[in-house]
């Protein structure tokens, strides 16, 4: 058995390893949210499938990436008492000011060496496989998972014995409509342009339309799910952790579409999915 072994607890970029969130913190942070709450109305499925100590959470990049992660960061802090420490894409890692605002509340760099020091330190680190890839979708992407084979993830919690909480969020696609995305053929002169300047064009976030004419989003109601911990311990028997890690990523990547399966269910039959069903039934 591999377990959690003692590590250098130093991260890098001077993100600090054990992160204190104050009663001033959390009302500034449910202040701060409020609006995006009272908006979406979220509702929360499966949080008390999250264990004490060390676990990874694995879920689904939605649209943008990072309208809809701090909801439930914050109702897991709530709820569980429980810091959600992210690894963070390198672009916003390497943006001051961004880097340092979500290192004040637990993200780190997405490295090896970052997440095995927040495994050690019993932390809930979470994680998307798709990445910026999976957050810029093309119009055909609502809810597709864009791992391209990304087994990571699953590497580190084997040889960590950390348990996969699959993880799904659902809303902000359905709030946003994508008008135009980097395949569209009106940009490939600027497509062109930007690959020969080293820029990574299949980064290029999506032109979205919300309410009328606008990018605010439609006030659809926010869902999120976390199933039932993936127990990693028996996959530190093969003596192949690439075969390993390769299995279990696919057992995980089909149980957070799982997930995704069943939110999407949940918000076909909720009334209230809509500001307009919502009001009604008040």
């Amino acid at each position: 058995m591999l377990g959690i072994v003692l590590v250098d607890h130093t991260l890098s970029d001077g993100a600090p390893l054990h992160v204190d969130i104050t009663d001033t913190d959390k009302w500034a942070i449910r202040t701060f949210l409020a609006p995006l709450r009272a908006w979406t109305s979220p509702k929360f499925y499966g949080l008390d499938n999250i264990p004490e100590g060390a676990a990874l959470l694995v879920g689904n990049h939605t649209l943008y990436g990072g309208i809809d992660v701090p909801l439930l960061a914050e109702e897991v802090l709530r709820t569980r008492g429980r810091i959600m420490r992210g690894l963070a894409e390198n672009v916003l890692i390497g943006t001051p000011g961004v880097r340092h605002l979500i290192q004040r509340f637990g993200s780190v760099r997405g490295t090896r060496a970052n997440c095995r020091a927040l495994f050690a330190n019993d932390d809930l680190v979470l994680v998307f496989p798709g990445g910026g890839r999976e957050a810029v979708r093309r119009k055909n992407e609502k809810y597709v998972l864009k791992w391209d084979g990304r087994t990571g993830f699953a590497r580190m919690a084997i040889e960590a014995g950390v348990p996969i909480l699959p993880t799904a969020m659902i809303g902000i696609d359905d709030a946003l409509d994508i008008v135009m995305d980097a395949d569209h053929p009106v940009l490939k002169p600027v497509k062109a342009i930007a690959e020969r300047l080293g820029a990574r064009w299949e980064l290029a976030p999506p032109l979205v339309r919300g309410v009328g004419p606008t990018a605010i989003p439609r006030p659809e109601r926010f869902y999120f799910s976390i199933g039932e911990p993936i127990e990693t311990k028996a996959w530190q028997d093969n003596p192949n952790i690439d075969a390993a890690a390769a299995e279990l990523s696919l057992l995980v990547r089909k149980a957070v579409e799982e997930e995704i399966n069943f939110l999407l269910a949940e918000r076909d039959r909720d009334p209230g999915r809509t500001l307009w069903g919502r009001l009604r039934g008040l």
